[in-house]
């Protein structure tokens, strides 16, 4: 494909079909600059800037030991500022925020008990089962460790005096954790005064060292956390949980545990925690939610070994928060640097936040609060408007049918994904939800050392199968859907739209490789160029089909060509349906901008229901009936006024009248008429959305109130087998010019069978599953909830025209049938435009609005003056500096060639001046053009 159509050249691109798109591939996932290499050893002192990590608990149900985050850079501002919930059990959150609280030196010494403090608590909430022998060693093959780890940070635990941005780390705490006899093997206590000591299962132990301390249950099998020591209580206490029994008695009945010191008080403990996703979309009550109390049990001293000092609940509470919060921050510094990277190649973008670009990057498959399925729906209508009036203006030679091929090889799945890849989009996408088990980070390598030489091993001994997608690798390799990459290019056209609007996202489909701007010349052209269809104004009533259409005109040759249906044969070769290509991207985008904006919540699927009920041909043939658009269709097609009768006469019946007979084939050309007038519009207006919105929610107004929200007959019942479990199966036999077609649904207690006949296959089945809909409707039968029902108690807001933030071309105004043209023209099935330049006498005079073209830019007036003669659109191609000015040949368009410019544009605009010159000299312009 070449350039001109709006796409850079893909030839060093695999090609790839359609039914190739949903293939996986392995692609190397991108881990933030600003997290990725480690610090420097060889200095005195690492520097690292630090974050205080600020818990909000809703409830106030849990204490939190203050943490703080250290990286060797500073964070983005856009970091800084970040905000988020963590959602736990029971409804219940975690409102998360970071506070930067300035650089912090680290000895060689301190930087060593950071990183091994780090490594331990990363080990004891993911590799727990360490800890059950006597030994653990930390900072094993550290060097090596470092080559395998992605991300580098610490999370340290602070004290704050006063303030937030004023925190100290707590090396009080930290040294204390790495002195606890795990990590230095068996040791012999100290003995003390007896009433200062409590015997463990690993010794004697000073009761202020077990207090806040991790300990290790061997019957149980199981960590808990030491709260305080229970003096009320002690071995001789009853156990609640065995009636009469006691603690003594119940451990020696079932587990052979004869307590030696069952007069000790007992331990107060807490079990510890199981790591989960926290950024999972749990459903939230709309009331507050009610406090969890934390759980506590008694134990005997006797039974738990002692395994880390000062390791308390409130790190436990802050540590079950930290991979989740982690996760989620690499996930937006990455979008932070995707950001940058597009801020930097076009201005336009700079508007857009971090949080909208990390929105298009996450899917669905994440199960997290946001994903790019909105934003995909407006990004992908976008993009289709933009090709369109692209292709629509930089093409209007072409018909709908070759406009629509060049609309699909510009934007197809296979296009986008060619794209993405070659702009690197890949690595940023998120495709997998947040796993606990497999988060890993400094002092926690990945076990899977991801190479050359074990690439293969690693991801593709196992393709084809669900294991292989859960193989995570020193590299962050992930296995992606071709769809998933180009999903993740519609949904950032999205995000710069609603971010930034239309300049942003055209912008950024440029930067993608897809060329979307076009010249204003280009639009003076279309318009003036259709006053070739002012001789149809004796066929009808103008300014009656403006009242019905509702929109004035400035070049009514628009409206007429709007009107015009390629059955008429006294104009050969053009009709609406240009126009009609424009019209219908037109329609689709503002209709999926009236959805987004006024149901924020809605699902993906059901803005796609809803916008198939607004933008049906069905749903837009009803507006032209309304607007009695059908009246003013010029056209010499009998068969066309029948059907357009018929069709009027039975949407003219009342409901209860219409389920009873047999469907009316909706004819296209009613729909086509809407979307045709819409495109007339847009080009009219010099392409103010704004205006054309008004007009198009004008004429949906009806349908938008979705008080009679209705999908196809075959999706109705399709979606009620499936919510019943029902079997759906259909038959069809062809008989002479007729389908014959059954469809059945059957299930445990169902067994229902609807025929139809109709010369359209398509229509016999939508009859059937209509029947069949009804049937079971009637009996009682219906979905979880329709979607009439999710409308009506959805949030709604006031609708808005999403991005549009261009100024609307002024384009002149002028139904002056162009020279040389007339209805006698038409007749003879000639185009009222001449092939080359008319040979005149005498310089062409034109009127009083056309002279502000002297004012415009040299391109514009030469595209509206080809047009206004009816020559043929000038074309600017780039050509050797060497060549003549002006060069003429018998019977063939003029060339000139202007100076050599750096810029195509500027030497297109120098080429231009000189053919106006050339026009001038030549008598073809008036002196004060």
């Amino acid at each position: 494909m070449s350039e001109a159509d709006g796409i850079v050249d893909l030839m060093d691109v695999p090609q790839h079909g359609e039914d190739e798109i949903s293939r996986e591939d392995l692609y190397e996932m991108f881990i933030p600059d600003i997290l990725n290499g480690s610090w420097s050893f060889l200095e005195d002192a690492v520097i690292l800037y630090s974050y205080y990590v600020d818990f909000h608990p809703s409830p106030a149900d849990r204490t939190y030991k203050p943490f703080s985050l250290f990286v060797k850079s500073s964070l983005p501002l856009e970091a800084e500022k970040l905000e988020f919930d963590l959602h736990l059990a029971k409804g219940r959150s975690v409102m998360t925020r970071l506070i930067p609280t300035g650089p912090v030196a680290f000895g060689k010494d301190e930087i060593l008990l950071a990183e091994n403090f780090h490594e331990l608590c990363l080990r004891v909430i993911l590799d727990l089962s360490d800890f059950v022998s006597e030994l653990v060693v930390l900072g094993k093959n550290s060097n090596s460790c470092r080559l395998s780890t992605l991300a580098f940070y610490l999370l340290l635990p602070v004290t704050s005096e006063g303030s937030h941005r004023t925190v100290l780390i707590d090396w009080i705490t930290i040294k204390r954790c790495l002195t606890s006899p795990i990590f230095r093997g068996p040791t012999n206590p100290t003995e003390k005064e007896s009433d200062d000591l409590i015997m463990l299962a690993n010794g004697l132990r000073s009761k202020r060292d077990v207090e806040n301390s991790l300990v290790y249950v061997p019957y149980k099998n199981e960590f808990f956390f030491v709260a305080n020591i229970n003096y009320e209580k002690n071995g001789h206490s009853f156990y609640k949980e065995m009636g009469s029994s006691t603690f003594a008695e119940s451990l020696a009945k079932m587990y052979g545990i004869c307590l030696k010191c069952p007069e000790q008080p007992l331990l107060h403990v807490k079990p510890l925690f199981h790591l989960r996703n926290l950024l999972r979309n749990r459903k939230q009550e709309q009331r507050e939610a009610p406090k969890l109390y934390e759980h506590f049990i008694d134990l005997p001293p006797e039974v738990c070994q002692l395994k880390i000092l000062e390791f308390s609940k409130e790190i436990g509470s802050s540590l079950s928060l930290l991979p989740s919060f982690m996760h989620y921050l690499e996930k937006f510094l990455l979008a932070v640097q995707l950001k940058d990277r597009l801020a930097s190649s076009f201005p336009e973008g700079t508007q857009v936040t971090a949080s909208r670009v990390l929105e298009a990057l996450t899917t669905e498959k994440c199960k997290e609060r946001l994903s790019l399925e909105r934003l995909k729906i407006l990004g992908g209508a976008f993009l289709t408007f933009a090709v369109s009036w692209h292709l629509f203006l930089l093409h209007d030679t072409l018909d709908e049918g070759q406009l629509t091929t060049k609309r699909s090889n510009t934007m197809n799945n296979s296009t986008l994904f060619k794209l993405a890849i070659r702009s690197n989009l890949q690595g940023y996408i998120r495709d997998q939800p947040f796993e606990p088990s497999l988060f890993f980070a400094l002092g926690r390598p990945c076990p899977n050392i991801c190479n050359d030489e074990t690439k293969k091993g690693l991801h593709f001994s196992h393709q084809g199968n669900e294991k292989a997608k859960t193989i995570r690798c020193s590299r962050g390799h992930i296995w992606l859907h071709k769809k998933t990459i180009v999903d993740v290019v519609e949904a950032l056209v999205g995000a710069f739209l609603l971010d930034s609007g239309f300049k942003a996202a055209s912008a950024f489909l440029k930067w993608v490789g897809i060329e979307v701007d076009f010249d204003a010349s280009y639009v003076h052209y279309a318009c003036i160029s259709s006053s070739q269809f002012m001789p149809l104004a004796e066929l009808l009533d103008v300014s009656s089909l403006e009242d019905h259409v509702g929109y004035k005109f400035h070049h009514r040759g628009l409206l007429l060509q709007a009107f015009l249906h390629s059955s008429y044969s006294r104009i050969a070769g053009v009709c609406y349906q240009r126009l009609e290509f424009l019209g219908d991207a037109v329609l689709d985008y503002l209709v999926t901008s009236y959805l987004f904006s006024v149901y924020p919540k809605l699902k993906t699927g059901q803005l796609t229901d809803l916008k198939s009920v607004c933008v049906n041909n069905r749903a837009l043939a009803h507006v032209a009936l309304e607007r009695n658009f059908h009246k003013f269709l010029i056209h010499d097609s009998d068969a066309f006024s029948n059907d357009i009768k018929e069709f009027e006469e039975y949407s003219m019946k009342p409901a209860s009248v219409r389920s009873s007979l047999k469907a009316v084939r909706c004819p296209k050309v009613l729909g086509d008429l809407v979307e045709s007038s819409v495109g007339a519009i847009l080009l009219d207006s010099g392409f103010d959305l704004n205006c054309t919105w008004k007009v198009v929610l004008s004429f949906l107004e009806p349908i938008m109130s979705f008080s009679s929200c209705h999908l196809s007959p075959i999706r109705e019942l399709q979606e009620l087998c499936q919510s019943h479990n029902w079997a759906l199966k259909d038959s069809s036999k062809k008989d002479g010019a007729l389908y014959y077609v059954e469809v059945r649904v059957i299930g445990e207690d169902i067994n229902e069978l609807a025929s139809s006949t109709n010369l359209s296959k398509r229509e016999a089945r939508k009859t059937c599953d209509r029947n069949l809909f009804l049937e079971l409707k009637s009996r009682g039968y219906m979905k979880v909830k329709s979607l009439e029902e999710v409308i009506e108690h959805c949030e709604k807001m006031e609708p808005k025209l999403i991005g549009f933030d261009e100024t609307h071309i002024v384009v002149i105004s002028s139904d002056l049938e162009p020279e040389g043209s007339s209805w006698q023209s038409l007749k003879e099935n000639q185009s009222p435009r001449a092939d080359l330049f008319p040979k005149r006498k005498e310089p062409v005079t034109r009127t009083n609005a056309t002279d502000g073209l002297a004012k415009k830019p040299a391109k514009s007036r030469l595209y509206e003056i080809c047009a206004a003669d009816g020559w043929k659109k000038p074309t600017f191609e780039c050509c050797p500096a060497e060549l003549p000015n002006v060069n003429m040949i018998e019977e063939a368009p003029v060339e000139w060639c202007g100076e050599p410019r750096r810029k195509k544009n500027a030497a297109a605009v120098n080429a231009a001046e000189g053919a106006l010159r050339y026009l001038k000299q030549k008598g073809y312009l008036p002196d004060q053009q």
